[in-house]
């Protein structure tokens, strides 16, 4: 049966900070170990209002130190930001801490905007560097060569799993190429999926760290009691959706009653297709949906994300999925 994992943005709700969000990712990460869940992941965003992980290695140490066997690592960290050394001294660090349990998915994205991007002295045209840095930073992780003259350490012989993260065709064709297993951000931009799977497992070539395609895809799952208490959480993510895609990104909203009947048509067009990846409701609607979609697309694993406004909510929105998980694998 298909892996289930969580990717949390460490979501800051209105009325709440940052401290209380950190503290909310690692209670939710004890859960979906206690749960069973494969891996728990954080991503890299920066100037958003409603994000605490922006400095994604320092918030992966502290899940990390205050869980013990689920894996943790980055969904992803943005690459063009970053120095290749940097991130595996980084995540080198990580692996000693954590032997076995950090995992380092890279984006080519900035996971900002341009005037953030220019604020982190980001090189504008790093992007078109993307293959050549992920091929140095992989080889910072292995032993080191004779006349090596640059090491890293921590990161040196560390067998840090690297992933190729992706909204389009551009990543698929990287991971094929470079046999790493590919992260595909269905969650949010599910626009290409299909052509970048077909392009993945058609052109995948093996590699020291993968012999076969291994395909991890996003998800947004919202489960309640009911259907109409799982819509109404929805509305949350809905409402920071719009306020994103309209220039006014700020903290996750309270869910509110009705939140889908008030749009205008443009966005609720938007919604629908931003966030077509998404399972919204009960225990069995919830085990319908994720059977359908793992049935359409083979994942091998889903990256479920649940932004969520009430923490205790959000805690049982991951136990309801697991249970429902639970009983499809039985049935398997």
């Amino acid at each position: 049966m298909t892996a289930l994992s969580v990717l949390d943005l460490s979501p800051i709700v209105e009325g709440s900070d940052a401290s209380q969000s950190l503290a909310n990712s690692l209670d939710l990460a004890r859960h979906a170990e206690r749960l069973g869940y494969k891996r728990y992941w954080l991503a890299e965003h920066h100037n958003m209002p409603g994000i605490a992980s922006a400095a994604t290695a320092v918030v992966i140490a502290h899940v990390a130190g205050g869980t013990k066997t689920i894996r943790v690592g980055a969904g992803g960290i943005m690459l063009p930001n970053h120095a290749p050394l940097v991130i595996a001294e980084q995540f080198g660090t990580l692996a000693a801490l954590h032997p076995g349990r950090i995992d380092l998915g890279l984006g080519r994205a900035p996971g900002t905007d341009m005037g953030t991007a220019r604020a982190l002295r980001r090189n504008l045209e790093a992007s078109d560097n993307f293959p050549q840095d992920v091929v140095e930073l992989m080889g910072y992780f292995q032993p080191a060569e004779e006349g090596q003259r640059i090491h890293a350490v921590p990161g040196e012989g560390q067998k840090v799993p690297v992933w190729i993260l992706g909204s389009s065709l551009y990543g698929a064709q990287l991971a094929a190429m470079l046999g790493l297993p590919y992260a595909f951000a269905s969650h949010f931009a599910p626009a290409e999926l299909d052509q970048a799977l077909d392009i993945y497992r058609s052109r995948f070539q093996p590699s020291g760290q993968l012999d076969k395609p291994y395909v991890m895809l996003g998800l947004n799952v919202f489960a309640a009691p009911t259907d109409a208490e799982a819509k109404l959480l929805f509305s949350s993510l809905q409402q920071a959706f719009v306020n994103l895609r309209t220039g006014r990104p700020g903290r996750l909203p309270p869910p509110v009653e009705g939140y889908d009947q008030t749009l205008e048509p443009m966005a609720k067009t938007m919604l629908g297709q931003a966030l077509s990846c998404a399972v919204v409701g009960s225990p069995e609607t919830v085990r319908q949906g994720i059977d359908a979609f793992v049935r359409r697309t083979g994942a091998d694993e889903l990256m479920v994300t649940a932004q969520i406004f009430d923490h205790t909510a959000r805690v049982r929105s991951f136990e309801i999925l697991a249970e429902a998980h639970k009983a499809l694998s039985q049935a398997a």
